[in-house]
C-alpha cells in the first residue's frame, strides 16, 4: 500500500440533475429532501458515500473475492436451513474474524469513511478521515408531483390498475463540501491510493449511478485542495453563484442556462495561497465558469 495521508485536503463537488429525484426521504413519501425556507434541494452525505461505495463495489471489483479489497457497509446474506437472511453488523464483523486490523486492511470504506464495527461483546468506532457536509442546491427549485398507473391491479379480480405518485425536481446544481482529515487518517490508515480512489469514486460514481430515480444526474465540477498545514478554508460551496443572465434561477433547465460564478471562491483561494500546496480541478465540458465576469477554463495555484 501507499503512504498514509499526511496532508489535509478540502473538496468541493458539484453535479447537476434533471427531472429526477436526487435523494428521496423514505419518511416523507420518498419526496426529494427540501429546504422550504431557501427553496433548495438537500442531499445527505450518506447518499454521496453510498454512491462512492457502489462504484468501488461494482466497477473496481472491491467485493472481497480473492485478494481484492472489500466494502464493509454493504448488504450481505447468510443461509440458515432453506432460508436466506440479511446479515446484521455483528455477523458482518465475523466475516473478518472480528479483528479490527483485518477490517481496516481489507475494507476501503472503513479506512476512508470510518464506521462502527460491532463485536460480540463490544464495538469499535473509527472516525473517518473523509467527511462531507450535507449537499445543497446552488439554485432555487421546486418539487414536481407526477401521477401514473402501474402495470398490475391492487388485488385479485380487480379491473383497474394501481396508481402511483412520483416526486421529482426539474433541475438543480447540487454542491458538496468535504474535508480529508490527516489526523484521523493516522488511525484509520487511509492512504494516498485510497484518496485517489475516493476522487475517482466521487466523479465516476455519480456518472454511473444509472437508476430510474437518478438517471439524469452528471458530475460538473470537482476541486481538490491540498494544504501544507492543518488548515482548511471551509464553506466553499457557499462562495459559488449561478449567473443566469435574464432568466430566473427557478427557470434554468440545463448548463446552457447559466454560468458558474467562481469569483468569491477564487478570491478566498488567493487570500490563502501560501497555505495551499496544490490545486486540482476537474470539470465537465458543458460547464462555463466566470471570474469577475470573464470566462475562465481552469483554477490553478499558479494563476492565483
Amino acid at each position: 500500500m501507499s503512504e498514509i495521508i499526511s496532508n489535509r485536503s478540502e473538496l468541493l463537488f458539484l453535479y447537476d440533475i434533471e427531472n429526477a429525484n436526487p435523494n428521496g426521504d423514505p419518511l416523507n413519501e420518498n419526496r426529494p429532501r427540501f429546504d422550504t425556507e431557501s427553496s433548495s434541494i438537500l442531499v445527505s452525505d450518506v447518499r454521496l458515500k453510498r454512491t462512492i461505495r457502489d462504484y468501488w463495489y461494482e466497477y473496481k471489483g472491491f467485493n472481497g473475492q480473492g485478494e481484492n479489497q472489500d466494502i464493509f457497509v454493504r448488504e450481505t446474506t447468510y443461509a440458515e436451513g432453506d432460508k436466506e437472511y440479511i446479515k446484521d453488523g455483528k455477523r458482518r464483523a465475523k466475516d473478518f474474524q472480528e479483528q479490527a486490523a483485518m477490517i481496516l486492511n481489507k475494507c476501503i470504506d472503513i479506512r476512508v469513511f470510518g464506521g462502527v464495527i460491532p463485536l460480540s461483546n463490544d464495538s469499535i468506532t473509527k472516525i473517518g478521515p473523509v467527511q462531507f457536509q450535507m449537499g445543497k442546491s446552488i439554485n432555487k427549485t421546486e418539487i414536481i408531483e407526477e401521477q401514473g398507473t402501474g402495470a398490475f391491479s391492487s388485488g385479485d379480480k380487480k379491473n383497474q390498475a394501481t396508481f402511483r405518485t412520483e416526486y421529482k425536481i426539474p433541475y438543480a446544481v447540487i454542491g458538496f463540501n468535504g474535508v480529508i482529515n490527516e489526523k484521523s487518517a493516522q488511525y484509520s490508515t487511509m492512504n494516498e491510493d485510497d484518496k485517489a480512489l475516493l476522487i475517482e469514486g466521487i466523479w465516476e460514481g455519480t456518472k454511473n449511478l444509472i437508476s430510474r430515480s437518478k438517471f439524469g444526474q452528471a458530475p460538473l465540477f470537482l476541486l481538490t485542495i491540498d494544504y501544507n498545514e492543518p488548515f482548511y478554508i471551509g464553506n466553499l460551496r457557499q462562495r459559488l453563484k449561478l449567473d443566469c443572465g435574464e432568466k430566473n434561477e427557478m427557470q434554468i433547465r440545463s448548463t446552457n442556462d447559466f454560468r458558474l460564478d467562481v469569483t468569491e471562491l477564487v478570491e478566498v483561494l488567493k487570500a490563502n495561497k501560501e497555505k495551499i500546496a496544490a490545486l486540482s480541478l476537474k470539470t465537465d465540458s458543458r460547464l462555463t465558469m466566470i471570474n469577475k465576469g470573464q470566462i475562465i477554463t481552469n483554477i490553478s495555484k499558479n494563476e492565483l
